[in-house]
């Protein structure tokens, strides 16, 4: 198989999900490139938080290859690398919101509550989609990931990032404002292809039938992972330009 992910092998004009693949691999590399020479040109403060979105593209890009080779070699759905790049970019999405809270007094303990929060979501969801992805209980194991979700959400809204936010200056809390836009309506891309994935459906109901999962996936991830390295980078860069004015 990995002579055959290497080898690049062609993709049908009718084959939209391999395209979708390829189109997220050539998107993260880009955007990638993008975020590692941009390093250089922000202030010190905001090149952990740049450097971050560099790595959650370029982790995602790598990951996006090899699932596209996957998928034109066995026609399945590369469920085990999409968790494995989900496993490591979604913390680091957590992360960011950490850093650009840091300066306003966030202490490490709400990072390790985000970051527990999105493990407990992506294992218990890929508890749901690997194992019991062909049984109709897979939406308990959906339902049980949503709830992590959800908490993530009241961090983000309501609980400790929205008030260290509040206090973090203007473009702070504006950048803050629009990553919690992209958790709220972004990562509520996610559930859409799991429910379209999996037996079980949204509580053993199938709605979504004909929906490719993977499609789904894929536009969630270059929404998602690009964009928040783009808001992130808007907001050193509209500090930078505040200072200057």
């Amino acid at each position: 198989m990995m002579n055959n992910v290497l080898a690049m092998a062609p993709i049908a004009n009718n084959n939209y999900v391999a395209f979708t693949f390829f189109v997220g691999t050539m998107a993260m590399m880009a955007a990638s490139v993008f975020f590692f020479f941009e390093l250089s040109n922000v202030e010190k403060k905001w090149r952990t938080s740049v450097l971050v979105s560099g790595l959650i593209t370029f982790i995602a890009a790598v990951h996006y290859y090899y699932m596209r080779g996957y998928n034109l070699d066995t026609g399945e759905s590369p469920v085990f690398f999409r968790y494995v790049d989900w496993i490591l970019t979604v913390p680091l999405m957590c992360v960011e919101f950490y850093l650009i809270t840091k300066k306003a007094g966030a202490k490490i303990e709400l990072l390790w509550k985000l970051i527990f929060a999105s493990l407990v979501m992506l294992v218990t969801g890929y508890i749901g989609e690997a194992i019991y992805g062909n049984e109709t209980q897979s939406w308990v194991w959906g339902f049980i990931s949503s709830v992590a979700y959800f908490y993530i959400v009241y961090l983000i809204w309501f609980g400790d990032v929205a008030k260290l936010a509040s206090n973090s200056g203007a473009a702070v809390a504006k950048a803050v404002k629009i990553l919690a836009w992209f958790v709220l309506v972004g990562w509520a891309i996610y559930p859409i292809g799991y429910i379209a994935g999996t037996a079980g459906g949204l509580f053993g109901v199938r709605i979504f039938e004909g929906l490719s999962m993977d499609i789904v996936y894929n536009i969630g991830d270059a929404v998602n992972k690009i964009g928040f390295g783009l808001v992130i980078y808007a907001l050193a860069k509209s500090e930078e330009s505040s200072k200057l004015a």
